[in-house]
């Protein structure tokens, strides 16, 4: 379908599915002021999130309000997942070097796998901000991917998928 806005409305039209050539539902329109209030209110609720899901969540935005931490170690933050297979866990993914501009130059991904406790999500994500912010990351992570020849940075090439392990 899609959303534009049409005045003091909003507006869902033009449904479509790949898989039904014959599928048609009506035009649906909303006042621009409820629909956003509902926007808002959907933004907030959290009720669907897991433990693992919250402190990644809170992890990621704390490590991306500190972008400075990464600078001096040449690393860029690609992101903080969880698995809701994986309820006891979180994975912080990193890119070296931080300039990937150029192509042609060898790279890695860095990965770390944070256990996750019983404590409230923002004190754990708080925590382990301080934790990874206090040093070097790449001395505590370890190589998931990158370049063919990604070995030229100095670090050796990871046995299997670490993920599997």
């Amino acid at each position: 379908m899609t959303v534009t806005r049409n005045g003091d409305h909003v507006v869902w039209a033009g449904w479509r599915d790949p898989a039904d050539p014959g599928f048609d539902l009506p035009e649906l329109r909303f006042t621009a002021g409820q629909y956003e209030a509902e926007v808002l209110r959907a933004e907030e609720d959290r009720s669907w999130e897991w433990p693992a899901g919250a402190v990644a969540r809170l992890l990621e935005a704390g490590l991306r309000g500190r972008g400075d931490w990464l600078v001096r170690w040449d690393c860029e933050l690609e992101g903080v997942w969880a698995a809701r297979k994986e309820p006891d866990r979180i994975h912080v993914v990193l890119w070296h070097p931080r300039d990937r501009a150029d192509a042609d130059l060898p790279w890695l991904q860095f990965g770390m796998t944070l256990l996750i406790s019983a404590d409230a999500p923002s004190i754990q994500a708080e925590r382990l901000e301080a934790r990874l912010t206090a040093g070097d990351p790449r001395a505590t992570a370890e190589v998931w991917g990158g370049s063919h020849d990604a070995e030229q940075l100095g670090y050796p090439w990871p046995p299997g998928d670490p993920l599997s392990m």
